[in-house]
């Protein structure tokens, strides 16, 4: 594992690790990670899949994790906008390292959500979604929504007046983030439509620019995104060929997977190899423009 600096925007460095493939390179994936969760949790299977023969990159979004750095969240200034470009700036980092590799994204919830707001889609051949749904608050499951009115409308407000960003590890609540981060995913989450509707236009014809295949992967017990809002976000990306795939724990044998437990080491013989079926019915999905189905 190599650890780098990346610049972005000239005056931005975002921490990124990259994995490099073991024997010859079957693909790139450059891993788009979570809100809140630091790349460190994404290296154990970032490892095993370069010992597949995949070269792998992850990063953290400036502002959080070690691309924040000691500097202060207090006055912080970054959205969701500048973290899509951070994701653009690793896939071009990792097509450069690779130009003759077909190169993937494996977005893992907010990781799934961003590709749409790429301004060079062209250079990616696919998105894995995993865990990943529109965000849309009537499309949480039901556990969360019970409490995530109280979160958007009393709790993000009023921690960001009094701290100046949301001091997600001290509620313990999602993780420490800017203050643009959070309050325009607060707007996103409130919208219908989500990214789409609070962005407006401008973001639609964003996504509808996607080309890539959209293979997405719905947990039966992930407690917080809901088949419906997976099948919401897949939606957005309308010009793409895309599919939908339900995963439940008893397909591979386990009491639980949730919203984070793909990428836990448990499922190295289970969940894990189905990372490297998908590169192939992205391929397969690329090459056929099949239209959505729910498999």
């Amino acid at each position: 594992m190599h650890s780098r600096q990346l610049p972005v925007d000239g005056s931005h460095r975002i921490a990124v690790r990259h994995f490099p493939a073991t024997g010859t390179v079957r693909a790139s994936v450059v891993i788009g990670g979570a809100m809140g969760v630091r790349q460190a949790f994404y290296a154990p299977f970032a490892q095993w899949l370069a010992a597949q023969g995949v070269s792998v990159w992850t990063f953290d979004y400036r502002g959080s994790g070690d691309s924040l750095g000691d500097a202060p969240l207090r006055g912080f200034d970054a959205d969701l906008f500048d973290w899509a470009r951070d994701y653009e700036a690793v896939v071009d980092a990792a097509k450069l390292a690779e130009p003759g590799a077909p190169l993937y994204l494996f977005g893992h919830s907010l990781g799934a959500q961003l590709p749409g707001l790429l301004a060079r889609p062209g250079q990616v051949d696919g998105l894995l979604s995993i865990a990943a749904g529109s965000g849309y608050w009537r499309d949480n499951a039901p556990r969360l929504k019970r409490s995530v009115l109280y979160f958007w409308y009393v709790l993000v407000p009023l921690a960001v007046r009094l701290w100046g960003y949301f001091p997600g590890r001290r509620l313990r609540k999602v993780g420490d983030l800017p203050r643009g981060v959070i309050l325009q995913w607060r707007r996103w989450c409130l919208n219908p439509r989500y990214s789409v509707g609070a962005e407006g236009p401008l973001a639609e014809r964003s996504y509808a620019q996607v080309r890539f295949p959209v293979l997405a992967l719905s947990m039966s017990d992930d407690e917080l995104m809901t088949l419906r809002g997976t099948e919401s976000l897949v939606g957005f990306y309308s010009a793409a060929p895309t599919a939908v795939q339900r995963i439940a724990p008893a397909d591979v044998q386990a009491r639980r997977i949730g919203h984070f437990g793909f990428f836990r080491e448990q499922f190295d013989q289970s969940l894990w190899p189905r990372a490297i079926d998908s590169l192939h019915r992205l391929a397969a999905l690329g090459n056929t423009r099949v239209p959505h189905t729910t498999a």
